[in-house]
């Protein structure tokens, strides 16, 4: 059977310049989610031109979308993201500066996420036609990653029907397939309702939902001592009311819970929800709850990650030049040695400490492990077989939703790892168009974990 990297990584390569500008156009106007109107418009521009066609506004989201090309089987999805996050703004340089004063910014590099995606998938087209292949290049935009929305909505609209295996990346501080299960998650929006006074003339008139939220925090941080140790729970005050004056008459708390597993969320919900009842009584508030979206934890599957690290391996890794050592030394140096070792052991990666850009590709681990975080993908990963890499586009150590990952996606460091993830995943897309054995594995792997949830 033929093999494809060499033609792969040549594919990418021809598009290199276009999906880097890709990249720049969205990094230079990051939007948050379901806001993200130009990275979408752009994404789908770019794989009208190269001959997809475009299909927008998918499960009743204006950004999101999906663009295809062939016909019949197998059908391979692409899933791309592009959505930025708020209060990241920061320019092209490695100490603190915003380019607009609470201004978004790529601070989890989803502007080379769904440029990569789109490229790779636009340079499998070109070997599928090439030499006459069947398949059908499925690409999904794919927005609100940030907030757990996207995929899931699209995921309840049997948007990933038909899809025989679904690939994705992430850009991250190593190169590696991972072989993680990100943690179930649920947003919830705890809502009370009081009763409006004059804070000075008539307090005792009043009931504060304000206070309601407040003692519902309590409450949520006493329950921090009494859950799991795998199990986080944040939060933030979205409404604690007007002016200081008056006694706030409703009040909001965002809560985000994440655990392993989804029923131990639910039964976290479940716990705040008693919590929050508790609230109400002593503040005689009404409450009222929410579930905004959740995800569950990701479903691996070992045949396709196997497929992926050879992929990685076979590509060739980032080549990194003295401007991008510069580069990334200097961003370590804005953050403590602590919090650089503190996000290898997320991730288990310890023994990439001392490195400043990873070379080669980490091994591949037989037993997964466990991440703290959460992605929408996971709830791909239930319906459909799916697979995910990272490549280094960041120094090593350096955590997400951090300025100094804007920096970093939006360098010469981004632009390489870019290219390394586009290339293997294009690679890893051939192997399964071509060798229809792997597909059938793949498949009875994921059929056999789904009967066992």
């Amino acid at each position: 059977m033929r093999a494809y990297t060499g033609d792969a990584v040549e594919a990418v390569s021809r598009h290199e310049g276009e999906i880097w500008e890709l990249s720049r156009k969205i990094w230079e106007h990051p939007e948050t989610a379901l806001e993200e109107t130009y990275a979408a418009e752009q994404l789908c521009t770019y794989l009208e031109r190269q001959g997809f066609r475009v299909e927008t506004g998918l499960a009743g989201m204006e950004t999101a979308f999906a663009a295809e090309w062939g016909s019949g089987s197998p059908v391979i999805g692409f899933l791309g993201e592009y959505d930025a996050l708020p209060d990241m703004s920061q320019a092209l340089r490695p100490e603190r500066e915003q380019i607009k004063e609470g201004g978004a910014g790529h601070a989890c590099g989803h502007n080379l996420l769904g440029s990569a995606m789109a490229g790779s998938a636009v340079a499998v087209k070109e070997l599928l036609e090439r030499d006459g292949i069947p398949g059908t290049v499925r690409f999904y935009g794919c927005p609100a990653e940030e907030i757990m929305v996207g995929k899931i909505r699209m995921d309840e609209a049997h948007v990933f029907d038909g899809c025989d295996v679904c690939l994705c990346w992430h850009p991250m501080g190593c190169n590696c397939v991972a072989n993680y299960s990100y943690a179930a998650m649920a947003s919830v929006k705890f809502r009370f309702k009081g009763l409006m006074a004059h804070a000075a003339e008539s307090p005792d008139q009043g009931r504060s939902a304000l206070d309601a939220v407040e003692l519902m925090n309590v409450g949520a941080n006493y329950l921090r001592e009494h859950m799991i140790p795998q199990a986080r729970i944040h939060y933030v005050i979205t409404n604690g009311g007007g002016k200081p004056n008056v006694v706030p008459p409703e009040a909001e708390s965002w809560y985000f819970v994440r655990a392993p597993y989804k029923k131990q969320v639910d039964g976290l919900v479940q716990r705040l929800v008693k919590i929050q009842k508790g609230a109400a009584l002593m503040t005689e508030t009404e409450p009222s709850y929410k579930i905004e979206s959740g995800c569950y934890n990701t479903i691996l599957n070992k045949r396709l990650n196997g497929l992926l690290y050879e992929s990685l391996k076979r590509v060739p890794a980032p080549a990194w030049d003295e401007e991008d050592e510069r580069l990334a030394k200097a961003l370590l140096e804005t953050l403590p040695q602590p919090a650089l070792e503190g996000t290898l052991g997320s991730f288990h990666l310890q023994e990439l400490k001392g490195e400043t850009l990873h070379r080669g590709v980490a091994p591949l681990r037989q037993e997964p492990s466990f991440l703290a975080g959460s992605t929408d993908v996971s709830n791909v990963s239930r319906r459909i077989p799916t697979g995910q890499v990272f490549t280094c586009c960041v120094p090593v150590g350096i955590p997400g939703h951090t300025w100094q990952t804007v920096v970093s996606v939006g360098s010469g460091i981004g632009r390489k790892g870019m290219k390394y993830a586009a290339s293997a995943i294009a690679d890893a897309a051939m192997v399964l168009y071509t060798r229809p054995e792997e597909l059938v594995c793949i498949r009875e792997e994921f059929e056999k974990t789904v009967a066992g949830l």
